[in-house]
């Protein structure tokens, strides 16, 4: 057995997924420095400084070879984890990539490919790092109309999963999506003053899947809040902005004007002096949530941008 294969046996989950996501990225790109390895890195340190007790860089890749190695070409994300919130969690670092490299078109391979990946990380029962689901959307239903792809949360525990929500509705989602989300967030009660949940043309083809079975899924009662969906869910179930919905529309709408125009909100709640006070909230909360995890964000509250130096 090889050092490696010793540690991934006897590392606890968290550190053993990470090292396998980082493993995976250094891999699949094909040129270094990658803007996407420098994101997950960054990211998957940010989730490792926040756990409790914390885990350095150091104690998520152990092999003192490859450690050296990403600092040299990745020196950023060792400097800024501590500093500056990500924008997305890791698993969606991994989809771009995997996207990219397999072609949008290709959705099956997408999904086969991203489902090998979780199937190791989820062994022994582990939730770190794990997405289970994702999510293809398209403008329409027809064969030839661009895919976009969004993978559920990959983080676990309340204060990690609400960080990462609420930093992407500030630094990466579609307005529209991220004021959705904000409507409700954080908790599963709608805002009385601000209504932003948008309603998707019919013709949008909005699909999750389970990615350990490859299993479709119908919406569950939050995104069908958030986005018009049906659905036969009474109660949300998941937090808001958790599913791979989210991030699977906001890349439709970054991408398809039409289909954004057609989902305009419609609330006469929805305006601007509204939408600020909910932003207030929404940071807030996430002021809140990053202290009772003893990290500081610092009087700038700078979003990490991710760079190929």
């Amino acid at each position: 057995m090889t050092r490696e294969e010793e540690f991934l046996r006897d590392a606890d989950p968290f550190r053993r997924n990470a090292f396998l996501v980082i493993k995976e990225m250094a891999v699949m790109s094909p040129q270094h420095p990658s803007v996407l390895v420098d994101e997950v890195l960054h990211s998957i340190f940010f989730l490792g400084e926040i756990k409790k007790p914390p885990y350095s860089p150091k104690d998520i890749v152990s092999d003192d070879d490859m450690l050296n190695r990403l600092k040299g070409r990745y020196p950023r994300p060792f400097d800024k984890y501590s500093k500056e919130l990500p924008r997305r969690s890791p698993i969606s670092c991994v989809l771009d990539m995997i996207v990219n490299l397999t072609g949008q078109e290709n959705e099956v391979g997408i999904i086969k490919k991203l489902q090998e990946l979780i199937l190791q990380l989820k062994e022994d029962g582990a939730t770190d790092l794990v997405s289970s689901t994702i999510c293809v959307s398209q403008r329409d239903k027809t064969a030839k109309s661009v895919r976009y792809y969004g993978v559920s949360m990959s983080t676990s525990g309340c204060n990690p999963g609400r960080i990462m929500i609420a930093a992407s509705c500030f630094s990466k989602w579609d307005g529209y999506v991220a004021d959705a989300v904000m409507t409700y967030y954080p908790t599963k009660e709608k805002k009385t003053y601000f209504d932003a949940t948008i309603k998707l043309p019919e013709q949008v083809r909005c699909q999750a899947f389970n990615i350990s079975q490859i299993k479709p899924m119908l919406p569950c009662r939050s995104c069908g809040n958030l986005f018009g969906l049906k659905t036969d869910e009474k109660q949300p179930q998941w937090p808001y902005g958790n599913c791979a919905e989210p991030e699977s529309v906001s890349n439709l709408l970054k991408n398809e004007r039409e289909v954004r125009e057609k989902a305009r909100p419609t609330s006469p709640t929805c305006t601007d002096p509204n939408r600020k006070k909910a932003k207030e909230s929404v940071l807030k909360e996430l002021r809140r949530c990053l202290k009772e995890v003893n990290f500081n964000w610092g009087k700038d509250e700078i979003f990490y941008t991710p760079q190929a130096v």
